[in-house]
């Protein structure tokens, strides 16, 4: 993480950051109560009808505005100035 970073909303902060980690977990939830029933771990597969978790790893804050974001975003404004 040696990139420079940029807030694309406030477009000031260079230097205030949270960094957001995500963890994804696969669980099957009782329809009616909302209760988890199941939960899979990253080697299971959870069936047919699961969709495995695509998404960015990890997303930026920034902790000036609070705008969440991909980390993506924050690069490209960093390159930028």
């Amino acid at each position: 993480m040696s990139t420079r970073y940029c807030c694309p909303k406030c477009k000031t902060n260079r230097s205030r950051f949270n960094v957001v980690e995500q963890v994804p977990h696969a669980v099957r939830l009782d329809p009616q109560t909302g209760e988890t029933i199941e939960r899979f771990e990253a080697s299971e597969n959870p069936g047919p009808f699961h969709t495995q978790y695509n998404g960015p790893e990890r997303r930026i804050q920034c902790a000036a505005c609070g705008l969440i974001e991909n980390e993506t975003m924050f690069i490209k404004f960093g390159e930028q100035a």
